[in-house]
């Protein structure tokens, strides 16, 4: 459930801490206050959009944040498959928003707004006017009934889903051999002047970096050429003033010499290791030079040879290995086209067969959903009933859709009459806007054990209704809050009465700023605020007392 709703410099809410506990928890106040701005909040903490300007005017950030405990398995499990850690069956999500832009954690982890939304999905559900409208949309009424009747009718829409992208994997296949025999002969003659270009090549994978070095190599010969001949000049003997003929100097000095000290001897030795390598050095660099020739052919082949391997590589791939890829799938194709008559009547047959498979378990699907409907259309007429709709009656109209969905082939639509003597009409077509919110509760109520959501919030739920709609409107929410944790913004007496936690948001002028403030109220001034509501301007005794005895039935009621 939410125990916890902390908002920090977020339109006229300066800060606000709010612990709100199981059953149902109403939020009252006049008109203006602000209670659009907790919901408001809670929504973007949710992964809402945020609106233009939200942050308190002088603040340098907005912050909100909600801590929920006591996680459902179904959640526990899907929130580690999420890679989110959580201690102490909690989970905290915060959102801070600082020049237009937010930062959004769970538990310490920062997430997308997606991931966000994937989260809180599993957490929270928020019933706002919008949800309500969204019940106009026949698109929807399918959805609705499928998550009611999920045991019976998701298995099967499932098998429906996995035989749909077969089929319509095979419908892409066969659109790929759906081609007239001249576009055929043409494809297939590209595709053997491509195979032939690359084939003709005789590609080697390595030869290119192998021919690239020897190329650089004979580019610059000459350059080597002169180099080397300097070194060999600098250590050859032979050469006038070279390293060779110095050393060879110091050894004829050191030879004389060295029987006087045996640390001459050390001295001897070391330049007749010198002596060594430069005479190996000098045998290696002009062995290298004697190398160093490249006929006429050599080079035009190396060159033409890169040349035909850049040209292949600018055509079907960056290195030799995609090249030698891209022929593979050239074969490939070209097979396929080639082999195209028999290939094209074994999909049609395989195709056939799924969709054979498809059909029978469409209508399966479809069968299940009929009996489920029954189901759902008792419900939700004796829900309707329970909330005031005296002579109604419900039905559920099915018609096919033109093609395979992965849904399967049912359109379902709402059909309802709230006086007797009408004619069945769809819901879109009939319902107002206090009637919509009470078709929504009630299939809140129905199928509130299916979803695994612990918290419900129901905004404007009120909207459109007074009288005894409200009090079966109020008793309703109180038996969805038996097994879920209800929050509820009203301004109906009816309603605000059955609270089991009753909150009062309030608007006050401190240090020349409005704000918004927000508090829990106990027996006597939720007394206080229900008068309030009942009396309007002038709360006399008799409302007072009228408000107690509204509360007595309540606890009754309960």
């Amino acid at each position: 459930m939410l125990l916890n709703v902390h908002v920090k410099n977020l339109a006229l809410i300066e800060e606000a801490e709010i612990y709100f506990k199981e059953g149902l928890n109403i939020l009252s106040g006049e008109t203006g206050a602000g209670k659009s701005i907790i919901i408001g909040s809670i929504n973007i903490a949710l992964g809402g959009r945020l609106p233009k300007d939200i942050v308190r005017e002088g603040a340098e950030y907005g912050l909100v944040e909600l801590v929920f405990e006591g996680i459902s398995k179904e959640a526990e499990e899907k929130l580690r498959e999420l890679d989110i850690s959580f201690e102490d069956n909690q989970i905290i999500i915060s959102r801070k928003i600082v020049n237009g832009r937010s930062t959004i954690k769970v538990n310490g982890q920062t997430v997308s707004v997606t991931l966000l939304r994937e989260i809180t999905s599993l957490l929270i559900d928020i019933y706002g006017q919008h949800d309500h409208e969204s019940l106009l949309s026949r698109n929807k009424h399918l959805d609705i009934l499928d998550e009611y009747g999920m045991v019976k009718i998701m298995p099967e829409r499932e098998k429906v889903r996995k035989l749909y992208g077969q089929y319509k994997e095979l419908r892409e296949k066969l659109k790929e051999f759906n081609l007239d025999e001249e576009e055929k002969n043409k494809e297939m003659s590209f595709l053997e002047f491509q195979i032939g270009e690359i084939e003709e090549a005789s590609l080697v994978p390595g030869e290119d970096d192998l021919l690239e070095e020897e190329y650089k190599k004979m580019s610059h010969s000459k350059k080597i050429i002169e180099a080397l001949n300097t070194v060999y000049k600098a250590v050859a003997g032979d050469a006038e003033g070279s390293f060779g003929e110095v050393l060879g100097y110091g050894i004829k000095e050191l030879s004389q010499v060295m029987d006087y000290d045996d640390r001459i001897k050390v001295f001897y030795d070391s330049l007749m290791d010198m002596d060594s390598i430069c005479n190996d050095l000098s045998r290696e660099v002009s062995s290298y030079i004697d190398e160093m020739t490249f006929d006429d052919e050599r080079v035009h082949y190396v060159s033409e040879r890169l040349n035909l391997i850049n040209k292949l590589k600018m055509k079907y791939g960056i290195t030799i290995e995609l090249i030698l890829d891209k022929l593979s799938m050239l074969r490939e194709r070209y097979n396929k086209l080639k082999n195209a008559g028999e290939e094209l009547e074994n999909i049609k047959e395989e195709l056939k067969k799924t969709e054979d498979k498809l059909k029978r378990q469409c209508k399966k699907l479809t069968e299940v959903r009929m009996i489920e409907a029954g189901k759902l259309e008792k419900n939700i007429t004796e829900a309707l009933t329970d909330l005031n709709f005296l002579e109604v009656n419900f039905k559920i109209n099915f018609s096919k859709t033109d093609n395979y969905t992965s849904k399967g082939t049912d359109i379902a639509e709402f059909y309802i009459s709230t006086n007797k003597g009408e004619k069945l009409k769809p819901l879109s077509e009939v319902a107002s806007g206090g009637e919509l919110s009470r078709i929504m509760l009630a299939l809140k109520t129905i199928m509130a054990g299916n979803d695994g959501i612990d918290t419900l919030i129901f905004d404007e739920i009120d909207a459109g209704i007074s009288g005894r709609t409200a009090q079966k409107v109020s008793e309703k929410m109180k038996l969805i809050s038996r097994n879920h944790q209800v929050m509820a913004i009203t301004h109906l007496p009816q309603i605000a009465a059955m609270a089991d936690n009753h909150y009062l948001i309030e608007k006050s002028v401190k240090n020349g700023k409005t704000i918004t403030e927000i508090k829990e109220l106990d027996y006597e001034s939720s007394v206080m605020e229900l008068a309030r509501i009942l009396g309007g301007m002038e709360i006399t005794e008799t409302v007072i007392n009228n408000a107690r005895e509204m509360k007595k039935l309540a606890k009754q009621a309960k």
